[in-house]
């Protein structure tokens, strides 16, 4: 676990249901508490989003992934295992997490996040996060923190300080992973 982040405040606001915007391994996103649906709802509201549009649900491990799905297929973990990319995955029958965090199909998009901030602040809240875009739904995606809406700043419960300098988060992500680039997304 990486000691530097000051996470007290960030996981005391998503144990008391709030919303946060974080970067993600991907993009800039709006989080909350996965398994709480007052919270997951919350989101929905601030993105404008249909309530049938899941979300991606970030968890920190191989074990922590099991515990919301009701089986992973031997060859999945294994690529997970050594996939160094963001890599999202939809599984099939979604278990110990409310109706609003997944599809109307029963399906749920998880994935491993690779970024150290955020399975620290995942490891130490002991559950999945939702991590959508941090925009409106519709808005174009912001390439850094300073193309977020005022709207969805305004919105969430919590900005999280961490690279909010950063001027392309892509970019940023590629150099951290030592040019591995993006990851594929399947949905």
């Amino acid at each position: 676990m990486v000691n530097h982040y000051d996470l007290e405040p960030i996981l005391a606001c998503l144990e008391n249901g709030g919303t946060i915007l974080l970067p993600t391994d991907t993009i800039w996103g709006i989080a909350c508490d996965a398994t709480n649906a007052d919270a997951v709802e919350k989101v929905h509201e601030l993105k404008q989003q249909e309530r049938n549009r899941p979300f991606v649900l970030l968890v920190s491990s191989i074990e922590m992934l099991k515990d919301y799905v009701q089986q992973v297929h031997p060859r999945i973990e294994t690529l997970l295992l050594f996939h160094q990319r963001p890599l999202t995955i939809i599984y099939e029958n979604a278990k110990n997490l409310p109706t609003n965090a997944y599809g109307d199909d029963g399906t749920v998009a998880i994935r491993i996040t690779h970024d150290p901030f955020c399975q620290s602040l995942i490891e130490s809240f002991g559950k999945p996060i939702v991590a959508t875009s941090a925009n409106i739904s519709g808005d174009p995606l912001p390439n850094h923190f300073g193309e977020i809406s005022s709207a969805v700043i305004i919105g969430v419960d919590y900005v999280v300080k961490y690279r909010t300098m950063d001027k392309d988060i892509r970019r940023a992500i590629r150099d951290c992973q030592a040019g591995q680039g993006l990851g594929n997304w399947y949905f």
